[in-house]
């Protein structure tokens, strides 16, 4: 035998191999297809966000910390988007925050700097006491 039909007749062995092994595929065929997959995937974070904002409405959970530690679904989103979930925060609030630091508005939690996240978190720390003592104190005049 010459080296061609070696080569010819070691690829056909290899490929023979390979084609009685499942593919890749099969083992997720239980999961459903890869689109469906990608909603369930998207539809699971937009409700972790939904949740995450509603907690740093009520002032259960700060902004400061979500920045300084973000959780896996939070790292998508942009920073205004989580300053807007602040009470009494707007977009135009945001932008002039944001243009102080300064950060783009579109910066993702995920791509921001141990630098930027350390400075972001110790801004909002600052005006955090101030903000929920309002909040406090508008609650303890209503009652």
């Amino acid at each position: 035998m010459n080296a061609t039909a070696l080569m010819i007749g070691g690829r056909n062995q290899a490929l023979s191999s390979t084609r009685d092994e499942a593919p890749p595929a099969a083992a997720h065929a239980d999961d459903g297809p890869q689109h469906m997959q990608a909603l369930q995937r998207a539809n699971k974070v937009r409700l972790a966000r939904a949740e995450l904002k509603r907690r740093i409405a009520s002032g259960e959970l700060s902004a400061a910390e979500v920045v300084s530690t973000p959780p896996d679904e939070a790292l998508t989103m942009e920073v205004t988007e989580l300053l807007m979930s602040q009470r009494r925060w707007g977009h135009t609030r945001a932008r002039r925050f944001l243009a102080g630091i300064p950060m783009a508005e579109t910066k993702t939690l995920g791509w921001m700097t141990a630098r930027q996240r350390d400075t972001l978190a110790s801004m909002l720390a600052a005006l955090t006491p101030r903000t929920t003592r309002q909040v406090e104190r508008r609650a303890s005049q209503a009652a």
